[in-house]
C-alpha cells in the first residue's frame, strides 16, 4: 500500500503502544515497595473496619498488576523487567499514609487512562477501563478512611453508623459523575481537583449531590480561580 498518510499512522500507534508499555512496567515494578506500604498501613490501622478495606484494596491491587503482566507478555512477548533499587519509606502517621494513598490511587487514574489510550484493541482497553474504576473506587474507601480517621475521637455522629460499603454506595454519585467528565473528555487534572474537594466537603457533611453542587458553584461564580483555569487546560 503506497500511502504515507497509512504508515504515519502506523508509526503513530506504534508510538502509542510502547508508551503504554513503558507505563505498563511502571505501574508494576514498584509491586515490593507496595507490598510494604500495605503491610504497614495495615498493621498500624486503628480498627478491624480499616484493616479489612486496607486488604480487600491491596487484593485488588494485586489482580491488577498481574493483569498488566499478562498484557505486557501479550503484546511483547516478554516478562516485565525487574525493577532496580526499591526503597519503601514509612509514612509519618497513619493519617499520612491515607492521605498518600488517596492521592496514589488519583496518579495511577491518570497513568492507565494514558495506558488506556495507546493500547491497539478494545478488549484490552476495556480491561485497563475496570481497572480504573476501581482505582476511582479505591479513592473514595480512602476518603472514608481518613475522613473517619480525623473524626475518629469527635462524637459518635450519624457517619459512625454508616458501613464501609454504606460510605461507597453513598458517595456513587460523585464517582459516575467523575466518569461522566472523563468520557466527556474533560482534562484529568480539572476531575481530579474537583473529586478531591467533593470528598472533603462530604467529609465535612454535606450530601454528595450538595458537595457536587457546590464545588461546580465555585467555578461557574470564579469563587475558585484554579477550577475554572483548570477546566480549561487541554488533555495530554
Amino acid at each position: 500500500m503506497n500511502n504515507p498518510g497509512y504508515y504515519a499512522v502506523q508509526r503513530y500507534d506504534m508510538q502509542a503502544l510502547q508508551n503504554s508499555l513503558m507505563l505498563m512496567a511502571e505501574a508494576v515494578q514498584g509491586e515490593k515497595e507496595d507490598s510494604l506500604f500495605y503491610e504497614y498501613l495495615i498493621s498500624v490501622a486503628p480498627t478491624q473496619e480499616d484493616k479489612d478495606i486496607i486488604a480487600s484494596i491491596r487484593d485488588d491491587e494485586i489482580r491488577h498488576n498481574l493483569m498488566f503482566k499478562q498484557m505486557y507478555k501479550m503484546y511483547t512477548g516478554q516478562e516485565v523487567p525487574d525493577a532496580a533499587g526499591e526503597e519503601f519509606t514509612k509514612p509519618a502517621s497513619y493519617e499520612e499514609g491515607i492521605q498518600q494513598a488517596l492521592f496514589g490511587e488519583l496518579r495511577a487514574v491518570e497513568k492507565y487512562r494514558e495506558i488506556r489510550q495507546g493500547l491497539p484493541d478494545r478488549q484490552n482497553r476495556d480491561v485497563v477501563f475496570n481497572i480504573l474504576t476501581d482505582e476511582l473506587k479505591h479513592a473514595s474507601k480512602y476518603n472514608f478512611l481518613y475522613t473517619e480517621n480525623r473524626t475518629r475521637d469527635i462524637g459518635s455522629g450519624s457517619s459512625k453508623n454508616r458501613t464501609p460499603d454504606d460510605w461507597i454506595r453513598y458517595t456513587e454519585f460523585l464517582v459516575e459523575e467523575a466518569l461522566e467528565d472523563e468520557k466527556r473528555g474533560i482534562n484529568s487534572t480539572h476531575i481530579y481537583q474537583e473529586f478531591i474537594l467533593m470528598g472533603i466537603l462530604v467529609g465535612q457533611g454535606y450530601t454528595p449531590q450538595q458537595a457536587y453542587e457546590i464545588v461546580e458553584n465555585w467555578e461557574k461564580t470564579g469563587e475558585s480561580k484554579l477550577l475554572q483555569a483548570s477546566k480549561k487546560m487541554n488533555n495530554q
